[in-house]
């Protein structure tokens, strides 16, 4: 399983520092954005599982922000916490009507801020755990740690499970080798090694019997990824 995804989104670079530092007990993967319109952009194609979000900043705002990803299927699941020093009861009801998931008032304390993000990590976690997967003729289930292909049962090992699960939860989208080796094995990735393209070749050809084309596209120079409806 791949580490959750934290998204902070602040124009104080101090401030974001300060919250990057205290997330660390979390073992989180830590991306920062300096405005709302930045802040858009990368919870759209990170797909974080939780954004940080200043209330107060450059080109969009955290509400608007928040609107925003609420409003679209793909992104309304992500769950954002309001971070703001404006805490009277208008501004929070502000940011429940915007469909934000949690307030926080700066300044705020350690234990604080480390349980609300927790919270709503481990309620992505548990709507991973609970959703199948599927991508073009590939369907997983995580519970059952169960794999079709058009229909085919596919025996896989524990590794080759967890790397296309990874694979399949960032389907049509790059990922590099790096960020597949940190997330199946748990590693940090030596360019020396490539562990990473043999997992894929034997997945590949495991997918792939039946006369089934799965496309798991090479992306040159930077690693691979899953393409669903693909005919190639």
């Amino acid at each position: 399983m791949s580490r959750p995804v934290v998204l902070i989104a602040d124009d104080d670079q101090e401030v974001a520092l300060l919250l990057r530092t205290y997330l660390r007990p979390l073992e989180c993967d830590i991306v920062t954005a300096r405005d709302g319109e930045e802040a858009l952009s990368l919870a759209q194609a990170r797909l974080p599982d939780v954004v940080l979000l200043d209330v107060i900043m450059p080109k969009r705002s955290g509400w608007e922000v928040c609107q925003a990803l609420k409003a679209v299927q793909r992104t309304s699941h992500i769950g954002v916490i309001l971070v703001t020093g404006r805490g009277d009861v208008k501004d929070r009801l502000t940011g429940l009507q915007v469909g934000a998931d949690d307030y926080l008032v700066k300044p705020f304390d350690l234990p604080e801020l480390l349980a609300r993000v927790h919270a709503l990590i481990r309620r992505a976690e548990m709507r991973h755990q609970d959703v199948t997967l599927n991508a073009g003729p590939i369907t997983l289930d995580p519970l059952k740690r169960r794999v079709t292909c058009s229909g085919r049962v596919v025996d896989l090992s524990p590794r080759e499970f967890t790397l296309l699960e990874f694979l399949m939860r960032n389907a049509d989208r790059t990922v590099s080798r790096s960020r597949i080796a940190e997330a199946v094995w748990n590693y940090k990735f030596d360019p020396e090694t490539n562990v990473v393209d043999v997992y894929v070749k034997y997945l590949r050809k495991k997918l792939n019997l039946g006369g089934v084309n799965v496309a798991i596209r090479t992306v040159r120079g930077v690693g691979y990824r899953l393409d669903t409806g693909s005919d190639t």
